[in-house]
């Protein structure tokens, strides 16, 4: 209170200044009082008052100035509060004045410097003496005011706690209103966090002996007080070391939890729950169960009649908590829901809580309340947290909790979708521990949205985490994947559509996100590739539509081999044996499913990365015996499918029984089985090993102990195989291995090896009746038995049976890339075309024999076709037929009475001779009698038609090789056989009636393309007359009068050698369809390109008249544009020989220059090639052949004037601005060197020109491009009989390619070579021009 000296005190005041009775004021309080007046004198007045005492007489260091004037003595402000009958008015003004006072920092020091504990006894006081809330309040905001102000020394804040924990353990109060003030005081001073209240406190079993008896008291209000200070107490005692509460229980739990169950009041339950969960976090509650069993089970009356008279209730603990923390449970506001759960999280941890406590809290149904609650709490941090740890706890109760957790199954995935967003969630692990358990227990209960659903969310977190947005624990890892796994097994799961895309990226993304792991963790890693195997077998369950099987398949096995495998090989060395283990398994559960395309791919991947050596190297690594079985049972499954059906069953059959280390496997190799049949078994599973093995090039062991071993073998139990106790496959396998190391021992070094036991196994063979394709032989083993001359006879029946079976007439043959080691047509064909063994002399002797025997017809034609296919996949064995006389036997096959009237030999005769021709390089030919004499055959052949109309396919085929033959005249080749084709008077005639008669139809020829009878023929007639004149030149260089192909038309006799008049060839061209345009064109180049060399030889005149000629040059300028560039380039060519090679003398090449034909030319060049940026390389070689015929013309003597207004300068410069260093040509630069040397060129033109031809330049040597090379022809595969339209395309092809364009177009315009060499004589040119 504040006193003034100014103001006189009121009369009902004065009454409270008399000195305090013995009851009102102990001994104790006044020594006190005396402790805490201060013998320091007081500090300096604030105010002006000078008055050194209070109006009782007080002395002044008990006063303290305020900040108003004022003053408060301490002494009578105690003495009004602590009498018990001062009016609660007085009080509560005291009360608020110091309060007020307080608040002043210099009267707050002054008091806590020299009176820190006068207040100490008054203030505790008035909690005692009225029962007043208000004033109540006021003493706890003054005492707490007080604590908080002396927080660096706990004097006051010790003094409160002992005052008050003495007057509550007393009881002297009872239970009324002031108790519970006092408690609420004791608990704001348990609160405030200074030092250990518990030293203070004199008598601690006093004052929680009459806490707890105080719960039993009907008000909440009270309870709440003493539960919250009970809290308080609990937590505090740590430090104080000595235990008190357990004394108390059970009896306080029964209390606390009777209190829970009974209050309403969230404020009560918080305090409860509280307290009770300190008392669970101690264990108290596993001591009280007990207790409480043993008072249950023992019968002890006693026990149960004390416990009703001190008013607890009789029923079990367990139960009791269970009911009273359901109100909690239920309560809306969530931190009593959050704290409740933290105490059931704590109750069911402790140490010592037994399952049948848990699973009574179960069958109470407190389960169903935290699902409720986890459904409530949109997924709040706190709520989810806790609720799912109890869940977690919970479940531990297995069958009691399965029911429950049914029902609340589907609150956990909006739960999981939460947690799996948040990195490293608390919770995350205890959420999937709760699905997996309801997947697993109850798979049916799952519906095909929640699978889905599920699956996307899991997938998800695999992708997060492989990704690294989001880290993964590795338990939280493993578990996920386990999920997966128990959806793909779940019932609800089986045909769920658009699960294919999350289960290939969820397999992917665990997969690889272990095997980017540095240390490698063997728990995530086999977890995935468990994950892995169960999905490729669901795959296989009708899950899926087939193209989503076949996707899912195809996405595990292309984890397996792009990743997983590459890993593994890597790795293996560095890994434990249980990943080694699992990689192992993961890889035989795919192998198993031999029967996939996805399984085959695999075993060709796992073979192809060396898996024997490989497999060996981990057996190594981990010699136990469950490694072993393993490594044994991938190889047998690998062996399956690579060999085919059960041929790994005895390596299965020995896997216990093989040893680890391949030198072992040898040793055992060598010995003799005979009567035993382990031994046997062993030595089989050996053997099988051994040959799959090489067949992919992997060496088990040194290859001279494999062979020593083979040969030991063979040795020690040949004379087992002789007695039949060995099947075929397994002889046929170990010649094929035997034949692969003596083959490698033949290439590399020389091995000594046994004569005897090649013999052995030679005549072993040939015992058995063995088949060539039955097994798998690698090329190394095939080509050393070809190169076996003893066993020539035994291959040569092999390749007769596989020519029977493989081969027959007019079929073809689908080739794969798996095929590896296989005897098909393609193996045959690469030995041949070696040339390093007996392969073409077997065939070639083979063909001999069969012609001279009785033999069935469909023999010989299977084995013509056999070499007929072998010289279409690889030309080059064409070579070793032609070195080994296939002549001999294509002649024995004509001569031969038995064949001769055979319908289909010829035909395929004819292939296969039209093959070898058609490939064989000309080195290789020579002009042997032998070949001479098939070619009268042939000509025979063809002689007995009876005339062109009656030609058959065979006539035709027969055409083709006649032009072979001419074609390889040219390369000094079948000269005198050359001789014969040209001057057959037979052949000549027939031709010259067909052309005669095809030039008869005049227009209507062009109706008789090559889809025609009479179009075909003549198409390779015309193929027949180019090959002739390019052949005449060889034969018969300066023997041939050319001129004679210029004879008038109305000529009588025909030409002496196969060939075409040139009058007739016109013709053909001008009115014959595409295709027969094409080859007259390239036929009346030669012809032009031979009568050119001999005028210009022999400086004689053309005997042709001017106006044959002019009607030749007609028809010449019309093809100039024709729609084929080739027909057009051949033509202008021709047109630009009769004007350049002084054919023509002055006054026609006059005429020609007035011509309408060619001022369009060169108009239609013009206009075209300056139009603004269409001048692309492609376009400016379609307008090749008009070049060649500008050309021409600027090289005339006279230039037609015309020729100046179409080449003007505005056409130049736009021609020169299209050029880049990209498009230019050969055939552009000599038209401006000519245009130059004319003197059309202005100098800034020429400029222009020698720029872009020097960036030409720069771009031919920088981009290194190859001079004269061609483009290598690809030969067209060529097998029908009937498909004479690639016999056609062949002739054209080497028609082409023999061509006189390159001779005349500049020698070279399409090299690169020939364009550098124009762009210098431009340059060079150009300089001089400058210079003059």
């Amino acid at each position: 209170m504040y006193l003034d000296d100014t103001e006189d005190l009121p009369d009902y005041h004065s009454c409270y200044y008399h000195e305090p009775e013995e009851e009102e004021y102990d001994n104790d309080n006044e020594e006190d009082i005396r402790h805490c007046v201060s013998s320091q004198p007081p500090p300096p007045l604030t105010t002006s008052s000078l008055s050194s005492s209070c109006s009782q007489g007080h002395r002044s260091s008990l006063i303290l100035h305020t900040q108003e004037g004022g003053a408060i003595c301490l002494l009578c402000f105690s003495n009004l509060v602590s009498d018990p009958h001062s009016p609660t008015l007085h009080v509560s003004y005291a009360l608020s004045q110091l309060s007020i006072a307080l608040s002043q920092p210099p009267f707050l020091r002054s008091l806590l410097a020299f009176h820190p504990l006068l207040l100490v006894s008054p203030l505790v006081s008035v909690l005692s003496s009225f029962d007043d809330a208000p004033i109540a309040r006021q003493v706890t905001d003054l005492v707490a005011a007080l604590c908080r102000a002396s927080a660096d020394s706990s004097s006051v804040h010790g003094s409160f706690v002992a005052r008050v924990s003495d007057r509550l353990s007393s009881g002297a109060l009872g239970w009324s209103r002031r108790q519970v003030f006092m408690l609420h005081c004791f608990g704001i001073l348990l609160k405030c966090e200074m030092d250990n209240p518990h030293v203070h406190i004199k008598d601690k079993y006093g004052l929680v002996s009459n806490l707890v008896e105080g719960l039993q008291l009907p008000s909440e209000e009270i309870r709440g007080e003493i539960l919250f200070v009970l809290y308080r107490f609990s937590v505090l005692q740590d430090d104080d070391g000595a235990d008190i509460l357990p004394t108390f229980c059970p009896k306080l739990l029964h209390l606390s939890l009777e209190a829970l169950v009974k209050t309403q009041i969230d404020d009560v339950r918080l305090n409860c729950v509280a307290l009770l969960t300190v008392l669970a976090q101690r264990g108290l509650f596993v001591n009280a169960f007990t207790v409480d069993t043993i008072s249950m089970y023992s019968g002890e009356a006693d026990s149960l009649m004390q416990m009703t008279e001190d008013g607890i209730d009789g029923s079990p603990l367990n139960a009791l908590f269970a009911e009273a923390i359901k109100g909690p449970l239920l309560s809306t506001d969530s931190q009593v829901q959050i704290s409740t759960l933290n105490l059931l999280f704590y109750y069911m941890s402790s140490e010592g809580t037994s399952s049948k406590e848990i699973e009574v809290l179960v069958e109470d149904n407190i389960a169903d309340y935290v699902f409720e609650i986890l459904r409530l709490s949109e997924c709040k941090d706190p709520l989810v947290n806790s609720c799912l740890r109890v869940l977690d706890l919970l479940s531990t109760a297995n069958h009691a909790f399965k029911q429950r957790l049914v029902v609340g199954f589907s609150t956990l995935i909006p739960v999981l979708r939460y947690v799996a967003e948040v990195p490293f969630h608390p919770v995350q692990s205890q959420t999937l521990k709760l699905i997996w358990n309801c997947i697993t227990e109850c798979p049916g209960i799952l519906s095909a949205s929640q699978i889905k659903e599920l699956v996307s969310l899991l997938t998800r977190m695999l992708k997060n985490h492989a990704e690294g947005e989001m880290g993964m624990l590795p338990e939280i890892f493993a578990m996920a994947c386990s999920i997966f796994v128990s959806l793909l097994k779940s019932p609800s799961s089986q045909g769920t559509l658009n699960l294919a895309i999350s289960i290939k990226e969820a397999s992917q993304h665990a997969v690889l996100t272990c095997l980017c792991v540095p240390e490698k963790d063997s728990c995530q890693l086999l977890h995935s590739l468990y994950l892995l195997k169960e999905v490729y077998v669901y795959s296989h369950d009708e899950n899926f539509p087939d193209t989503s099987n076949i996707e899912v398949r195809n996405c595990i096995v292309d984890i397996c081999a792009v990743h997983l495998l590459p890993w593994f090989v890597t790795f293996f060395r560095e890994i434990k044996e249980e990943m080694v283990l699992g990689v192992l398994e993961t890889f035989h559960s795919i192998l198993l499913w031999d029967s996939d395309i996805q399984a085959t791919e695999f075993a060709q991947k796992l073979v192809s990365s060396s898996w024997f050596s490989l497999s060996f190297g981990c057996l190594g690594l981990f010699p136990t015996d469950k490694m072993k079985q393993k490594v044994y049972f991938v190889l047998s499954s690998l062996v399956d499918i690579i060999l085919g059906k059960d041929s790994g069953q005895s390596i299965r059959d020995a896997a216990l029984c093989l040893p680890s280390d391949p030198i072992d496997l040898l040793f055992l190799l060598g010995q003799r089985s005979s009567y035993n049949l382990e031994l046997f078994s062993s030595q089989s599973s050996i053997l099988t090993m051994l040959y799959t093995s090489s067949l992919y090039d992997e060496r088990l062991a040194d290859e001279k102990l494999v062979l020593a071993s083979l040969e030991e073998y063979i040795l020690a139990n040949g004379s087992d195989f002789r007695h039949g106790d060995t099947d075929s496959s397994t002889v046929v396998r170990l010649l094929y291995l035997y034949g692969f190391y003596r083959g490698l021992a033949k290439v590399s070094y020389q091995i000594p090896y046994s004569p005897e036991a090649e013999r052995i196994l030679f005549q072993l063979v040939n015992d058995i009746g063995w088949d060539l394709v039955s097994s798998r032989i690698h090329p190394i083993a095939l080509k050393w038995l070809f190169q076996q001359e003893k066993f020539c006879e035994p291959l040569s029946d092999q390749i007769l049976k596989f020519c029977r079976s493989n081969i027959s007439n007019g079929s073809d043959i689908t080739f794969h890339e798996n095929n590896i080691c296989l005897v098909n047509v393609q193996a045959i064909a690469e030995l041949v075309a070696s040339g390093d063994n007996y392969g073409a002399r077997l065939l070639i002797c083979l063909l001999t024999k069969l012609v001279k025997e009785e033999v069935q017809e469909n023999d010989i034609i299977s084995l013509v076709n056999l070499l007929t296919r072998i010289v279409n996949i690889s030309p080059a064995a064409s070579d070793a037929l032609f070195l080994n006389n296939i002549g001999n036997a294509i002649y024995t096959l004509y001569s031969e009475k038995n064949h001769t009237l055979s319908s289909q030999i010829p035909t395929q005769l004819f292939v296969l001779i039209f093959n070898i021709l058609s490939s064989v390089h000309p080195e290789t030919l020579s002009d042997d009698e032998i070949w001479l004499a098939v070619i009268m055959k042939l000509l025979d052949y063809f002689v007995t038609a009876e005339s062109a109309s009656n030609w058959t396919q065979d006539n035709l085929l027969v055409i083709g090789i006649l032009s072979l033959i001419l074609n390889h005249s040219m390369s000094n080749a079948f000269i005198e056989a050359s001789k014969i084709i040209l001057f057959n008077s037979s052949l000549v005639s027939t031709i010259d009636s067909m052309v005669r008669e095809a030039c008869l139809k005049g227009p209507a020829l062009v109706d008789h393309d090559e889809g025609t009878s009479c179009g075909e023929h003549l198409v390779f007639v015309l193929l027949l007359s180019y090959f002739s004149l390019k052949s005449l030149q060889a034969v018969l260089p300066g023997s041939i009068d050319w001129q004679s192909f210029f004879d008038p038309p109305d000529r009588t006799q025909p030409l002496s050698v196969v060939g075409i008049p040139c009058h007739d060839l016109c013709r053909l061209i001008y009115f014959g369809s595409p295709q027969v345009k094409l080859v007259a064109s390239y036929c009346l180049l030669e012809l032009f390109a031979r009568t050119t060399d001999e005028r210009n030889r022999e400086s004689e005149e053309l005997k042709c008249t001017i106006e044959c000629l002019m009607s030749v040059v007609t028809v010449l300028e019309g093809l100039v544009f024709y729609s084929d560039n080739r027909v057009a380039l051949n033509c202008s060519l021709c047109l630009s020989m009769i004007l350049g090679c002084k054919m023509l003398d002055t006054q026609d090449t006059t005429v020609i220059g007035k011509n309408n034909w060619s001022r369009l030319i060169v108009e239609e060049l013009a206009v075209s090639m300056s139009a603004p940026c269409l001048a692309s390389k492609s376009f400016i070689n379609e307008h090749k052949p008009a070049v060649y015929v500008a050309v021409a013309l600027l090289k005339l003597e006279k230039i037609p004037d015309w020729m100046r207004f179409f080449l003007d300068d505005p056409c130049i410069s736009g021609i020169i601005e299209n050029l880049t260093a990209s498009n230019v040509t050969s055939e552009i630069v000599v038209l401006f060197r000519e245009l130059l040397s004319s003197g059309f060129l202005k100098k800034k033109q020429i400029a222009s020109l020698n720029q872009v031809f020097r960036a030409c330049r720069k771009r031919l040597y920088t981009d290194n491009t190859q001079g004269d090379c061609e483009d290598e022809h690809i030969k067209k595969v060529f097998t029908m009989s009937h498909d004479l339209g690639k016999v056609c395309e062949q002739l054209i092809y080497l028609m082409s390619s023999r061509s006189s364009q390159d001779r005349f177009s500049c020698e070279s315009y399409y090299s690169n070579k020939r364009l550098l060499e124009e762009i210098e004589f431009f340059l060079r040119t150009s300089t001089i021009e400058d210079d003059s």
